[in-house]
């Protein structure tokens, strides 16, 4: 069986996921996601990771970023 991104089980038949989401539309069941929560996370540890890099190890980063995106891929 396929799992969601939070781990939850999916069917992996065409009709179950049919019938799992006629279950969350009418009700049935909710649909359990902690996205936000995860977003909020990565968000402060983005702010704590900034405060803490200097300016000459921002721009390594920046550069190295910019060669792997316009080295052409093999």
């Amino acid at each position: 069986m396929k799992s969601g991104p939070d781990g939850q089980k999916r069917p992996a038949d065409v009709v179950g996921c049919a019938v799992a989401v006629a279950r969350i539309a009418t009700g049935e069941t909710e649909e359990t996601t902690q996205q936000p929560a995860k977003r909020k996370a990565g968000q402060a540890g983005g702010r704590a990771r900034a405060s803490t890099l200097t300016s000459e190890r921002r721009s390594e980063i920046a550069h190295k970023a910019a060669n792997a995106r316009w080295t052409p891929q093999s």
